[in-house]
């Protein structure tokens, strides 16, 4: 209801639903407690006591109602192809990686320890939805990313993860070996480092 008709007050939603507003209420808290909804105080207009209108936060937006973000960049990337030929696709996702580099390299300068530099980078990494975290096992150090935001892009255009793979030497300054690949239907895409 809140996302076909906006933000209501219980009362709306009550009447909507043809419950109670105790009702409507404590679906409203259960969501709330969820990060799924979000209350405002508003002034009706003219007099009356202020209310408490309801409406979905971003997160509700997210989880509850897909968004075809990859399928539309499968669209772009295969349009690039079919008017400018695969390397044409190949030069932006580089070019992609190029900037997120870009943007990693002042967290990560060259003379800092290689294991500080990937404590410092898994933030960035959760940020963008890679799910990371570190292994170590003896002096080998191991960046495992849990999820894939961009699977369905990778699956289809390799070059995305060879880049990645190409931005992980150049920004920790040592060699990095994939030994599990997520695009290959692998629970996890791990990354021997050194």
């Amino acid at each position: 209801m809140l996302k076909r008709h906006g933000p209501q007050t219980a009362q709306d939603l009550a009447a909507r639903l043809r419950v109670t507003s105790p009702a409507a209420r404590r679906h409203l808290t259960d969501l709330q407690a969820q990060g799924l909804v979000q209350v405002q105080v508003e002034k009706p207009g003219g007099r009356g006591r202020p209310q408490h209108v309801f409406g979905l936060t971003e997160h509700a937006e997210e989880r509850t109602f897909p968004k075809t973000y990859a399928s539309l960049c499968l669209d772009v990337l295969e349009s690039v192809s079919d008017l400018y030929g695969r390397d044409a696709v190949d030069e932006v996702l580089r070019a992609r990686s190029d900037r997120l580099e870009a943007l990693l390299r002042d967290l990560l300068p060259p003379e800092m320890p290689l294991e500080e530099k990937l404590r410092r980078l898994i933030g960035p990494l959760t940020e963008l939805g890679f799910a990371p975290h570190l292994e170590q096992e003896g002096g080998q150090w191991s960046l495992v990313q849990c999820n894939c935001p961009n699977l369905q892009v990778a699956r289809q255009f390799k070059v995305m993860c060879s880049a990645e793979m190409a931005m992980y030497t150049k920004l920790l300054g040592v060699p990095v070996t994939r030994e599990e690949h997520m695009a290959c239907g692998q629970p996890s895409c791990r990354y021997r480092l050194g």
